[in-house]
This record gives C-alpha cells, sequence and structure tokens, in this order.
C-alpha cells in the first residue's frame, strides 16, 4: 500500500520553504488521493488565501511571480471538478471576507494603473466564486463588497471600451455575472433609502458611463462576437433594471414629489432624491471631452424609468417638473438663461438636440401635457416651459440636424400655440430659409413642415399659415439663392390638404399671392436679383396651388367658377402680360447672361406654362368656365396658326419670338417650361375635329431640337422632379422625362431622323446605365439611365414599332463597333451589312399603316406585289454571308475588351421583349447573334468563363427570339439544317479552349443552353414543317459525320478530338434523338408511315450515340463515377428504342424490339446506377438524372439483369434517402423523379416484391434505429412511406399497405416521441414524420375505418415542440401540425367529434405559438422570421374559417375557441399583420356563438381577459357582423 504523506501542512507554513516548493505541494495535496489532512480543503483554501491577504495588507511581500502563481492556484482550486462535488454531497467548504476585499483592491489597482494584462486570473477567480453559491456567500452576506465590485468591473469595462484595443469577453461575461448577483440582492433590500444611496454614490456614474459606451461603440472584427451581439446588449438592460430598482422604488416617490413640488427646501435633512442624481450628472461624472455626450444619453434614460415608475394621470405635475430638472442638466439649457450658442460644436449640438427629442417623445407618449388641465389648475406652468423651448430652438436654428425638426414637430404636436407666436421665424428657419439638401435633413424637415399643413389645415388656417409664407418669401432673402420652396415630397403633401380645403379658402391664398406679386414684386424687379428670386418662390407657389388643387367641374357652385375666372384673367393682365413685356424688351448679350432676368424668365414661363394648363382644363372640365383667352382668341388671326396668340391675346408673335430667344439661352425651368408648352399646344390642337399636321411636326421638332445640345454634352444629375428646382445640370434629365413620357405624342409627328437621333440616345444612355446608377443612391430622384431602363422595361416600346426598329439598328452597330478595326471597315461582314442606314429596315412597319411624310417612303423604294423589298434582299445576302464564313472558317478574332463589349451588348437585348419583333427585326436580331457565334472567335488570351457567359446569353437569346410568334421567318432567308450545322460546327471548334474548365458551372450552364436552343429549334423544324425530311436527314449526316470513326482511335481526328467537343456532339445526338422520338411518340396511327421513315433516319443517329457513350464509359478511369453527360443520352437512347415498336401488339413483348448489344448497354448502365447512387450524396444533377434513367429501365420488367427484381431498386434508393450528405431540402429537389421511379417499379413488380419492399419500409421504421443514432435510416423509412402514397396501388398490393398502416402509425408515434428528445432532429425525423401522417390521412380518406388508428395521430401533434425552434424549423414544424389537423378534419369528421378535446388540445397549442410568436418585438424582429410568422397567422385563419364553415358539430366548443384566444391575446401585444389574420379567423368562429355563449364568456372570464373579449366582440359587431348581414342581404 502506498505511504501516507504528513507533515505537509508544516511545509506549507513553514518560512524555511521556498515559495515554488509550497505551491507544488499545495498542488500535489490538491489532487492526490494519498495525501490525508484533515478538512483538507477548507485548509488549502485557507493557507492560499490567507498568503494572499497578508501579500495586499503588506505583512508578507512577495514577488509578482509568485503572487500570480498563488491567483492560479486559487483559480483552480475553485473551478476544479473535486471542489465542485464535495459541495453538492453537502460538505462545507468556505472562502473569508478578506478574500472579496483582496480581489476588489487588486481590480482597484489594475483600473489606477491603466493595465489589464495581469488580471484575467482574478476575474476568473471572481466568475469562479460569484458561480458557486456556497462561495458566493462572501459577496451576497455583505452587499458593500458586492456594490464596490461592480462598481471596480464597470470602470474596468468603459477603461477597455475607451481604449484602441480589441474588446475581450472575460471581464464583460465576469460583470454580467456580478449584475445578475446585485440584482437578486437588490430585489431582497428592504430599505429603499439604503439602496438609493448605494445606488447613487457607488454605481450611477460608472452605469451611466459603461452604457453609453456601450451603445455608441463601433465595434470591429477584432472584438469578441460574443460581447457586441449578446453580453453589450444583455448589460444594457441590466443597468437599465438596476437604475429602475434603485432610483425610482414606489416607497421613494413621496420624496420626489416633496422635493419637486416645494419651491424652496423645508428641512436640510430631508432627503433630495433629484438634486442627488443632478449632483452625480455634474463635472466629475467622466472626463470632460466625453460628459456633454454621456449626459445627453442619461437624461433621457432616467426620465423613461422615471415614467415607467411613477406616471399615472394624477403624478403628471411631478413627472413635468422631473423633466425641466432633468432637462437643467443638458448644455441646451444654459442657452435659455442668454448663453452663447458659439460654445456647442456641430456634433454637440446633435447629441442635445437628440436627448431632447427623446424627452419631448416620453412627455408626448405618456400624456404628460394636458393643456386643459395645465391652464385651469397649474397657471401655464408647462406651456411657458414649452414656450421657451420653442423661442430657443427657433433663435438657435440648426437646420442641418434631423433631430431639430423632430423637436420642433414633437412641440407643435403638443400644443400648436407653442409655436404660433413664432409662426414667421418657423417659417424662415424649418422651411423658407432652410438648407435641408441632404436626405437625411430632408425627410424630417417634410414630416415637420406636413405637420404644420395638418394642423393647420384642420384649424381651417391654410390662409393664416400661407400669409406667413408669403411675408418670409418677401423679406429680403438670407442666402442670394433660395433652396425651393415645394419639393416634390411637400407637393405631394399640399395635395392632399388641398383636396380637403373648401374652394373658398384656397382661392383667398391664392389672391393674396398674386396681390403680393403684382403689389410688391414686379414693379421693382428690373434689375433685381433679390425681387427675380422672390418672384421664382412666389411662381412656385402659384404653380403648386394651381396643379394640386380641385379642378372645377359642372357641379362647382357659380361663385366659385366666377372667383376662379376673375383669378386667373388677374393673373393673365396683372403678372404674365407685365412679365413678357419685361422679357421680350431688346437687351444685349451682356444683359442677357445677368441672374435677374434669368430668374425672371424662369419664374414667368413657369407661370405662363402653369396658366395656360390650368386655363385649358377648366375650360375641358367645367362648361360654366369662361377663359378669359375666349374673347380675342377667335378675332385674332394668328390662333387659326397656333400662334402665342392662342395662349395670351395680346403678345405678338415676334414679341414672343423674342421671348422664345431669350428663354431657349437658359438650360434651366424657362427652357422646360417652353418645351411643355409646346407639348401643351400639340394637345389642344389634337383636341380639334382636323389637326394641323404641320404645326404638329414643327411642335415635335421643336422639343426635340430644344435638348438636342444638353444631351450631346453627356453631362446630367438627377432630377427631383420639381420644375422650378431645374439647373443646367438637371435639365438633360427632366427634358428626356419629358420626350420619354410623351412618346405616344410626339412619335407619330417626327421625321426619321429624329427617331433615329431618339434611338441613339436611348442606346447610348443604357450603356452608360450601370456606371450612372452606382452613382446615384437616391431612390426618389429621376435620373436620364432610370428614366432609359422604364421604357426598355415598359410594354410602349414594342409598340413603337419605328423606334423600335430605330433602336435594333443602332444597337447592331454597336456590336460591329466591337470588331477589331482592321475588319470594321469591310462592308461584307455580316454585322456592317446589317447596320447599314441607307437601307429602309422600317418599310415593313410603314407599309402596314398610314405615312406622315410623304418623304419617308420614295417611289424607288417601293416594291411589286410578291418581290422581295430591299431589306429582306439584305437579309437574305447577309443569311448567305454568314453561312458561307462559317464554311470557309474565316472567323473575326475578338480580344477579352471586345468580348466584354459584346456581353455588355447582349445584356441590352436581353432587355428587350424579343418575342414582340416583327419578322424583319426578328430575323436581322437572329442574323447578328448567329454571326456572333459561328463567325467571331475569341483570341486565345481570353477568359474562358467569359467566353462561356458570352456564348450562353446568345443562345438564351436565340431561344428567346424563337418563343416570339414570328420565330419561322428566320427560315426565309436561311434553310434550317445550315444553321444547325453552322452553330455545331463553330462550337465544336471553339470546344478545344474548354477542355480545362468542363467542372465549372458556367459550362453546365453553357451545354444546357445550346441543349434547349437544339430542342426549340428542332421542334420549329417539325411543328411548322419545314422541309422536315430533309433538314433532319442533312442534319443527322452531319452529325454523324463529325464524330471521327471508331476504328481509328489513333487517327488525326482523334488526336485533334476532346472531352469538351465529344460532351457537346452528344448533346447534340440526344437532343435530335429526344425531340424525333417524341413526335414519333405523339403522330396517330394513321401517319404510321411518317413514323417508319423518321425511324430510319434516327438509326444511324442511334448507333452513333451508343458508339460515343461506349467510348466515354471505355475510356471512364476505373472506379470513378459515370459522367454526368452520359446518363440523359442512355435515357434518351432507351426511349427511343422503346418508341421503335408502333406497330400492333408490341406492348406484349417489348423487349424483344430492342437489339441484344443494346440491352447489355443498358444493363451495364443500369448495375453503374445502382452503384454510384448511395454514394453521389448531394449531387443534385446527378441524383435526378440518374433517378430520370431509372423510371424509363424499371417501366420494362424485362430489362432487369438475371436474378434481379425491383426489391434491389427500391434496396439502393432506401441505402441513397439514408446517406450521410442527403437533407430534407435535397429529398424535397428530387421528389417528382424519386415518385415516377417507385410508380414504375410498383406498377411493374410481383405481390411478393412488394412484401418484400414492405419489410424494408418497416424495418426502417422500428424504434432501435434511433436508439442507435440511425437517424438516417428512420428518415429514409419515412420518405419511403410518404413516396408509396403518392404511388396508385390496386389488388393485393393496396390491401397489404393499408393492412400494414395502423402498425407504421404507431411506429411513427414512438419515433416522434424518442426524436423530439433531441433538438436537432427536428428538422431530419419530425417534420418529415408529420408530412408523411398528413399524407397517410388524406389517402386512407374511407379506409383507415378503426378511429383509434387515427386518434394516435393527435399523440404526435401532442408530444411535437413549438418554443424554441430555429426559424426554419419552427415553419416546418407549424404547416406539418396544421396539416395533420387539416387532414383530420376534411378526411375524418366522425373520429374528429369523438376526439374534440385532443383536436381543441392540439390546435390551441397552434394558437398560443403563434400569439406568442407574433407579439411586436420592436427592432429586434427579422423580416424573414416575420414573414414565416404571417404564413403560420394564415393557416390559424384558414382553420377557423374551415371549422366554422363545415364543422357544425363543434358548434358547442365555440365558446371555449374563444375563450382560449382571447386569454391568450392578453398576455402580449400582437404586430397588426398577425392580429388581422387571427381576428379574421375568430370572427367566423364568433359567428357559431349564441347569445347565451356571449353572455357566458362575459360572466367567467376573469377581468383582464373580460375586457380584452368585450373589445373583440364590439370589433365583430362593428366591423364582421354588419357587413355580414350586408353580404346577407344582397345573397340569392
Amino acid at each position: 500500500m502506498a505511504a501516507i504523506y504528513s507533515g505537509i501542512y508544516q511545509k506549507l507554513k513553514s518560512a524555511k520553504t521556498s515559495w515554488e516548493d509550497k505551491l507544488k505541494l499545495a498542488r500535489f495535496a490538491w489532487i492526490s488521493h494519498q495525501c490525508i489532512l484533515p478538512n483538507k480543503e477548507q485548509v488549502l483554501l485557507d493557507w492560499v488565501t490567507q498568503a494572499l491577504v497578508s501579500n495586499y495588507k503588506k505583512k508578507h511581500e512577495l514577488e509578482d511571480e509568485v503572487v500570480e502563481k498563488l491567483w492560479a492556484y486559487l483559480d483552480d482550486v475553485i473551478r476544479s471538478k473535486r471542489l465542485q462535488d464535495l459541495l453538492k454531497s453537502g460538505k462545507t467548504v468556505g472562502l473569508s471576507f478578506s478574500v472579496a476585499e483582496i480581489i476588489n483592491k487588486r481590480l482597484s489597482d489594475a483600473y489606477s494603473e491603466k493595465t489589464q494584462q495581469n488580471i484575467g486570473t482574478v476575474l476568473s477567480c471572481s466568475s469562479g466564486i460569484l458561480s458557486t453559491p456556497s462561495l458566493s456567500v462572501i459577496y451576497t452576506a455583505k452587499c458593500e463588497l458586492l456594490v464596490d465590485l461592480l462598481s471596480k468591473l464597470s470602470k474596468l469595462a468603459c477603461q477597455q471600451l475607451a481604449s484602441d484595443d480589441a474588446v475581450g469577453s472575460q471581464l464583460f461575461s465576469v460583470l454580467q455575472l456580478t449584475f445578475a448577483q446585485y440584482l437578486l440582492i437588490q430585489r431582497q433590500q428592504t430599505n429603499p433609502n439604503r439602496v438609493f444611496g448605494q445606488v447613487t454614490s457607488h454605481l450611477l456614474q460608472p452605469c451611466l458611463l459603461l452604457r453609453h459606451l456601450l451603445t455608441v461603440r463601433r465595434w470591429t472584427q477584432a472584438d469578441d462576437n460574443h460581447v457586441c451581439q449578446h453580453l453589450s446588449r444583455e448589460i444594457r438592460s441590466q443597468i437599465e433594471t438596476l437604475l429602475q430598482a434603485g432610483l425610482f422604488q414606489p416607497e421613494l416617490f413621496s420624496s420626489y414629489k416633496e422635493e419637486l413640488l416645494s419651491e424652496q427646501e423645508k428641512k436640510k435633512t430631508l432627503l433630495l432624491p433629484v438634486n442627488t442624481v443632478q449632483t452625480k450628472l455634474g463635472s466629475d461624472l467622466c472626463e470632460p471631452a466625453l460628459h456633454g455626450a454621456v449626459v445627453a444619453d442619461s437624461v433621457s434614460l432616467l426620465y423613461k424609468l422615471f415614467l415607467d415608475s411613477y406616471c399615472k394621470a394624477e403624478n403628471h405635475l411631478v413627472c413635468f417638473h422631473m423633466l425641466s430638472r432633468l432637462f437643467g442638466c443638458l448644455r441646451l439649457s444654459k442657452l435659455q438663461e442668454g448663453g452663447r450658442s458659439d460654445t456647442l460644436f456641430p456634433v454637440d449640438w446633435s447629441m442635445e438636440l437628440l436627448a431632447l427629442e427623446q424627452l419631448l417623445n416620453l412627455v408626448l407618449s405618456n400624456d404628460i401635457y394636458n393643456v386643459a388641465s395645465d391652464r385651469i389648475r397649474h397657471k401655464e406652468v408647462q406651456f411657458g416651459f414649452y414656450r421657451k423651448l420653442a423661442q430657443m430652438l427657433l433663435t438657435h436654428s440648426q437646420a442641418s440636424i434631423p433631430a431639430w425638426f423632430r423637436c420642433l414637430k414633437l412641440l407643435l404636436s403638443l400644443n400648436h400655440l407653442i409655436v404660433e407666436p413664432d409662426l414667421d421665424d418657423l417659417v424662415s428657419s424649418a422651411w423658407i430659409d432652410a438648407e435641408a439638401s441632404e436626405p437625411r435633413t430632408k425627410k424630417p424637415q417634410e414630416t415637420l413642415i406636413n405637420t404644420i399643413f395638418q394642423i393647420y389645415s384642420k384649424l381651417r388656417q391654410f390662409p393664416r399659415l400661407f400669409e406667413e409664407v408669403l411675408t418670409v418669401i418677401c423679406r429680403p432673402a438670407v442666402d442670394e439663392l433660395r433652396p425651393s420652396v415645394f419639393s416634390a415630397g411637400l407637393t405631394a403633401k399640399l395635395r392632399e390638404y388641398l383636396l380637403e380645403l373648401p374652394p373658398n379658402q384656397i382661392l383667398d391664398i391664392l389672391c393674396l399671392v398674386v396681390e403680393k406679386c403684382q403689389t410688391l414684386i414686379i414693379p421693382a424687379i428690373e434689375g433685381s436679383i433679390d425681387m427675380a428670386l422672390k418672384l421664382m418662390s412666389v411662381c412656385s407657389v402659384l404653380h403648386a396651388f394651381l396643379f394640386n388643387m380641385r379642378s372645377l367641374d359642372d357641379v362647382t357652385p357659380s361663385p366659385v367658377v366666377l372667383r376662379t375666372q376673375h383669378l386667373m384673367a388677374n393673373i393673365q393682365k396683372g403678372i404674365t402680360q407685365p412679365l413678357m413685356e419685361l422679357l421680350q424688351a431688346p437687351r444685349s448679350e451682356e444683359e442677357k447672361s445677368e441672374l435677374w432676368l434669368r430668374k425672371t424668365s424662369d419664374a414667368a414661363l413657369l407661370l405662363l406654362y402653369t396658366w395656360v394648363e390650368v386655363d385649358s382644363l377648366f375650360g375641358v372640365s367645367c362648361s360654366k368656365y369662361v377663359s378669359p383667352t375666349a374673347e380675342t382668341a377667335v378675332a385674332e388671326p394668328a390662333a387659326r396658326h397656333w400662334g402665342i396668340s392662342a395662349f395670351l391675346p395680346g403678345v405678338k408673335d415676334q414679341c414672343w419670338r423674342r421671348v422664345m430667344e431669350l428663354a431657349s439661352s437658359f438650360a434651366s425651368t424657362s427652357k422646360y417650361c417652353l418645351e411643355l408648352l409646346t407639348l401643351q399646344k400639340m394637345k389642344m390642337i389634337l383636341m380639334q375635329t382636323e389637326a394641323d399636321l404641320q404645326a404638329l411636326q414643327h411642335a415635335a421638332a421643336f422639343i426635340l431640337e430644344s435638348g438636342r445640345s444638353a444631351m450631346s454634352r453627356g453631362e446630367s444629375e438627377p432630377w427631383d422632379g420639381d420644375i422650378s428646382a431645374i439647373t443646367e445640370l438637371s435639365y438633360p434629365t427632366a427634358h428626356w422625362h419629358l420626350v420619354m413620357s410623351n412618346l405616344a405624342i410626339l412619335l407619330p409627328y417626327i421625321s426619321l431622323k429624329d427617331v433615329q437621333y431618339i434611338a441613339n440616345v436611348l442606346l447610348e444612355m443604357l450603356m452608360l446605365a450601370e456606371a450612372q446608377e452606382a452613382a446615384t443612391d437616391q431612390e426618389s430622384s429621376i435620373s436620364i439611365a432610370k428614366i432609359s431602363l422604364s421604357l426598355i422595361h415598359s410594354s410602349l416600346l414594342p409598340e413603337m414599332r419605328v423606334l423600335h426598329c430605330a433602336f435594333l439598328t443602332h444597337l447592331i452597330h454597336q456590336f460591329a463597333m466591337v470588331l477589331p478595326t482592321a475588319t470594321r471597315d469591310s462592308v461584307d461582314l455580316p454585322l456592317q451589312q446589317l447596320s447599314v442606314t441607307n437601307i429602309p429596315w422600317h418599310e415593313e412597319i410603314l407599309a402596314s399603316c398610314k405615312t406622315v411624310d410623304p418623304l419617308e417612303v420614295s417611289s424607288e423604294n417601293k416594291v411589286q406585289k410578291g418581290e422581295l423589298s430591299l431589306s429582306w434582299k439584305t437579309l437574305e445576302k447577309v443569311a448567305q454571308c454568314i453561312v458561307l464564313l462559317a464554311k470557309n472558317g474565316c472567323p473575326v478574332i475578338l480580344k477579352e475588351r471586345q468580348l466584354q463589349r459584346c456581353l455588355g451588348l447582349l445584356e441590352i437585348v436581353s432587355l428587350l421583349k424579343l418575342d414582340s419583333f416583327l419578322p424583319s427585326d426578328c430575323t436581322r436580331c437572329f442574323l447578328v447573334l448567329l454571326s456572333l457565334l459561328v463567325n467571331t472567335r475569341a483570341s486565345v488570351s481570353c477568359s474562358r468563363l467569359l467566353l462561356l457567359k458570352v456564348l450562353s446569353t446568345c443562345f438564351h437569346l436565340l431561344r428567346c427570339l424563337q418563343a416570339g410568334r414570328n420565330s419561322s421567318s428566320v427560315l426565309k432567308v436561311l434553310h434550317a439544317s445550315d444553321v444547325l450545322e453552322a452553330v455545331m460546327t463553330s462550337q465544336l471548334t471553339a470546344c478545344k479552349f474548354f477542355t480545362d474548365v468542363l467542372t465549372v458551372p458556367v459550362w453546365t450552364q453553357y451545354v444546357q443552353e445550346v441543349q434547349e436552343f437544339l430542342e426549340n429549334f428542332l421542334h420549329m423544324i417539325i411543328e411548322r414543317r419545314q422541309s422536315v425530311k430533309i433538314n433532319l436527314e442533312k442534319f443527322m449526316s452531319f452529325l454523324v459525320s463529325r464524330r471521327p470513326d471508331a476504328g481509328a482511335v489513333k487517327s488525326i481526328d482523334w488526336k485533334n478530338w476532346n472531352p469538351a467537343a465529344e460532351q457537346l456532339l452528344l448533346t447534340a445526338f440526344t437532343t435530335l434523338c429526344h425531340v424525333v422520338t417524341l413526335h414519333i411518340q405523339q403522330l396517330p396511327e394513321k401517319k404510321l408511315h411518317s413514323a417508319d421513315v423518321l425511324c430510319a433516319l434516327l438509326e444511324p443517329v442511334v448507333l452513333q450515340m451508343v458508339r460515343t457513350v461506349e467510348h466515354g464509359i471505355q475510356s471512364n478511369t476505373p472506379n470513378q463515377p459515370l459522367p454526368v453527360a452520359y446518363i440523359p443520352s442512355v435515357t434518351t437512347l432507351l426511349r427511343a428504342d422503346l418508341s421503335h415498336p408502333v406497330k400492333k401488339d408490341w406492348q406484349k413483348e417489348p423487349s424483344k424490339f430492342l437489339k441484344r448489344p443494346r440491352v447489355k448497354l443498358y444493363q451495364e448502365f443500369y448495375s453503374q446506377i445502382l452503384k454510384e447512387l448511395p454514394c453521389a450524396g448531394n449531387n443534385l444533377q446527378f441524383l435526378q438524372l440518374a433517378l430520370q434513367f431509372l423510371s424509363v429501365f424499371c417501366s420494362v420488367p424485362e430489362l432487369y439483369p438475371e436474378k434481379e427484381t425491383a426489391v434491389i431498386v427500391v434496396f439502393a434508393i432506401k441505402k441513397l434517402l439514408s446517406g450521410p450528405a442527403i437533407t430534407t431540402q435535397v429529398i424535397r429537389s428530387m421528389e417528382m423523379e424519386l415518385t415516377d421511379v417507385l410508380v414504375q417499379v410498383l406498377g411493374n413488380c410481383s405481390a411478393e416484391e412488394f412484401y418484400a419492399i414492405m419489410r424494408l419500409v418497416l424495418q426502417g421504421l422500428e424504434v432501435k434505429n434511433i436508439w442507435q443514432q440511425k437517424a438516417k435510416e428512420v428518415l429514409s423509412a419515412v420518405t419511403l412511406t410518404k413516396l408509396l402514397l403518392s404511388c396508385p396501388l390496386s389488388g393485393d398490393k393496396g390491401k397489404a399497405f393499408w393492412f400494414a398502416s395502423p402498425q407504421i402509425i404507431t411506429a411513427l408515434v414512438l419515433q416522434t416521441k424518442e426524436a423530439c428528445q433531441d433538438p436537432a432532429l427536428i428538422s431530419i425525423i419530425v417534420i418529415p414524420i408529420l408530412e408523411t401522417v398528413a399524407a397517410l390521412l388524406r389517402q386512407g380518406e374511407g379506409i383507415l375505418v378503426n378511429p383509434h388508428h387515427v386518434s394516435l395521430a393527435f399523440s404526435i401533434l401532442l408530444i411535437v415542440p413549438l418554443d424554441h425552434l430555429k426559424t426554419e424549423d419552427y415553419y416546418g414544424v407549424f404547416l406539418g401540425v396544421h396539416e395533420v389537423l387539416f387532414s383530420i378534419v376534411q378526411c375524418h369528421p366522425k373520429v374528429l367529434f369523438k376526439a374534440a378535446p385532443s383536436f381543441l388540445n392540439s390546435f390551441h397549442r397552434l394558437v398560443v405559438s403563434v400569439i406568442h410568436e407574433g407579439r411586436q418585438k420592436g427592432d429586434r424582429g427579422n423580416r424573414d422570421e416575420f414573414e414565416m410568422i404571417l404564413k403560420c397567422a394564415h393557416l390559424v385563419e384558414r382553420m377557423y374559417t374551415y371549422i366554422a364553415a363545415e364543422m357544425e358539430d363543434f358548434t358547442v366548443f365555440s365558446a371555449f375557441i374563444v375563450a382560449h384566444y382571447v386569454t391568450e391575446l392578453q398576455k402580449v401585444t400582437l404586430h397588426p399583420a398577425v392580429k388581422a389574420h387571427l381576428t379574421e379567423g375568430i370572427y367566423h368562429i364568433l359567428d357559431l356563438c349564441i347569445e347565451r355563449d356571449i353572455k357566458f364568456l362575459s360572466a367567467s372570464l376573469p377581468a383582464g381577459v373580460r375586457q380584452v373579449f368585450k373589445d373583440l366582440y364590439n370589433d365583430y359587431n362593428h366591423y364582421h357582423k354588419a357587413k355580414k348581414q350586408g353580404e346577407e342581404k344582397y345573397t340569392a
């Protein structure tokens, strides 16, 4: 027996023993069972703690290394499993309070020394002590020590957050644990004054600083992820809880009330909580640089916590005084006392205003300010405070800070009278003179102005508001260039209020505007920039009102119409005519460039356009309205020619030309308004019975010419839609917007040259669109790129055929420009010929409609009936050229940069609606794409992936063209076989580049595109009967000739051959075979001769396919999987062989029609597939193709190799489904293919084979599988069960399955019970089981006659967990449970009534779950998660509705269903969208409730729940019942 060591204690206490030896002895003593000491654990703990205490109390000063080792030893002991086991067994082991003291001292030293390098062990000790109840007593029994620890840890955390070092998790984990311990102790304290003292003396300042630093910290990747995402949020929450419980306990309210309501302190000894808190927020809170920010961040928190604790109706005055005291802590309060605003920097202003906004938000949301109560009872004390606040904000305007606007908006929401005395200052500083150009300030500014509109609209004081607006506008401008009065957003808001206002109020405002303009501005405008700016602002107000007010109509009262007429006449005579006279005066070139003249021109033409547009509208919509131009328009001869007199009688054409000349020299509002006036003129001409064609053409040409120079410069910026704010850079955008928006009006009257100009600009803008869109992030603004893209995406462009044709011509020209310089000038190249401008590509468009301009189609271009037009002759010539170049092998070599440009142009082509092309355009586009494919090659240095992408895009676009109604027009100029040969020749040649990229996804996509193009083209040949036999025969011969002879393996052909070419050729063989086979199968019996001809044609293709596949398989490396490309080929071969025998009685022995060598090939392939299937993992492409082959193979049982049966196939599938890489998502992706295989297998197998298959399934469902951790075995069996339910089972097979169904259901119940214990198995087993049970119950309608078997399903539903699940798992489980319930409700209603309690319990779990998950979560919510919750709520609504509509027997339970619902609803606040679904559903259940049920619910529900029910029932009566009765009234 080993010796027992003794004397260790003496050695530990001995001064002669070195500390190194002592530590070794202590460690040995702790872990060794051979060392026996009385109460050994306590002795060793006392020894190490005594050593540390002596060191820190300076009795024995030790070396730093020894001290660190002592701390490490203490930490190891505290965290050791031995100590934990001893404590669990009930043994008492403790620490002395001095340990807590030295830990606190050690942390204090670390904070003072500003180094946290060596405190990891001390923190670990603290964590171990606090997390062990019997040890944490040293802190919990002496609360002062815990408070001190929390204070020290908070300061250390602040120090770490303030530094640039990465934040680690250890300190914050200990801090979070300490907060939790303190909060536990705090709740147990009985003396609120003591707690208040502890918090304010030691914790308030570090906690507020820590919370601020955690909030503003910019987390980096170097910081610990757990701290960023979890601990920081948790600690902030704990700080709020600590402060609320420490500072604002109910027992302290009397002290707060006495201090806040008394004018002076009555007792010096009285507890002054507010004063104490204010003092702690003083200068010693933190370092000066952070002080202002921390205070600003803290006051709103403290006020929120105060309101949460004390805010009741009777305490509102106390709450207000607390607000004023806390506001006094902000630096803003000094400004009220006359302080200087320049002491605050913009950053400080932002923080202070944000704090003020939060305070005012709390006042508003808690209804602290009652206007009547404040005025009657409290001498307007609150009003006075808010009034001073408003004055301070308006005196020190901060229009660049969003919070400033929000603060003013909140003050207006409290009471508009707070701001009304300073309404002019508000309008000036927050609206007219505010420079809020940034989007972040624009939105709050518009919200503030919207609030002003709303208030004055409700008060019916809109004229009063706009009187102030005009006063501000007419003041001298603060800045030389004022911002626009009405932005696009404000104009939309104004429109809403103008529609509600009485017409006379709007006219009052307009008359006031006109009067101000006539008396103050017009007389003094000449030469004055200030007056010109004022005029612009006033005209923009007139424009906004006249354009957005309600139009006159025949029901408008006559006085309003007369007043409007007078107003319009006044505008015309008093403003527009004087301005026109001013503008038409002769001026020098220098004078014309002056700013005042430019602004005057802008304002005058904006007002003129507004007047003309509104006058026309009133004339059309109101028969009582008489235009001021009516008297003179008839008399003026110029009106007949649509001169200016038609709009402004009295203005001569010569004068108007001078005005136009002046306005056209400014690329701004005036030029844009000229275009709008011209467009208005076109509309007025078109409204006449006889349109003046020449005037329309001149007008359309003027509009296009007006912006041509600006568009050609290529410089533009986004435009917000505000006419008065058009600048030189935003003018091109505004002009292009006008042209594109009115193309339907302009296009019939512009020349072909102008159409080509529009097409050219449109294409240029699209080519620049990507770069421009990246540069502009403003969603609301309009850019040239957005306008162009919207036209391309619209359905209007294909209707504008001439423009469509011209756009295609320019696009082809761009393709031609991509070609190398050496070949670009060659007129013989297809792309050059297709983009020639002197060929009338548009002639078939003009031939089908009446031409506008007789010069457009010259007589020499007219063609005789039956003769091909010039454009078609050119297309035919180009087509022959493409084929010839392809045969001669003379491609154009493109570099990578040119390929990139090609790809960009192809993406523009993809934006067009290719299926809407006219025949000639369809043919042109086809030839362009064909030429790119067959007449161009990439240089050797090009990226292979880029080349593949270009080729794939070309094939994709060709397919899109083939989907159009004019796709066969291509065959007018090309033989189908020539197209196919040219394409395949070029692609087989290009394949030499692709040997090293056969495994990348782009190659797979390319092969797929080639296959789909060939398939579509071959279908077109067959369906449209385009020389089917000749074309197919030629293409087949070509394909056969392209493959090297299998016998000459060493020939030159084979040396040049490569796997990429082989795969592509095999794809072509397969596609051809598939299309022809499909056509043969669809032929009627009368056309058996055609089938024989096609079969004979197909034979050489089939032989070549067999050789290619065999060669591929032979050249494949042994033990390597089959190349995926071969699987569809063999499947197609097999289908082709099975389609050959179309003679009588072929179905009896189909295998006889298969040639023996080919049967051997299929069998070998089948064996290889079965071998590889279980190892395929999640290779979805292989799995889908392999299963498609098996479904065809298994349709002919005679093909099975000897001694193999259908059971082998099912076994392979079961093995596949139980593979480690198989997930439920993979199974879902190949479910259709699996079903097809099983349908064929089970349809052709014998009864004995089916019994064997059932045994396989039942073995997989045995519960021992899950005990043995074989979850995938269970998944495979459950999936097979579900698949069997999708197969038509009849006779003995059906009987066998349903005979085993009770055993299946029981097995599924047991599996669910076991799987629910492991959350990881929810998605793997539980969700598939729910889907299978639902399918079993649906298919078992009328078959499962034993109610007990159906009731077993409820056992599953009551076990399945619905909480603490991942988002994706939650929806799967919820849907599964719902579908099982719905299957029972629909298919087994008799069972349901007997098992009503189980049904209600199961359904109630869904309701409880969706209510819990659908509660409002603030900012924590996730959009995808919310969409999922909405789907779940919709499912619950569906169930409620079905129960109410179909299940009359359930009427007796309706009251209980409602009671369940309202009981849960009372516990949470639901998200409105979720609540809408649930409420709609429960209304249908309330339809079932009779009066007795309602009385029962009203009497029996608890008080809080009863109120919820009452609100629900009132809403039901108000909304649902009334609507239902209304519908029933009109129901037959």
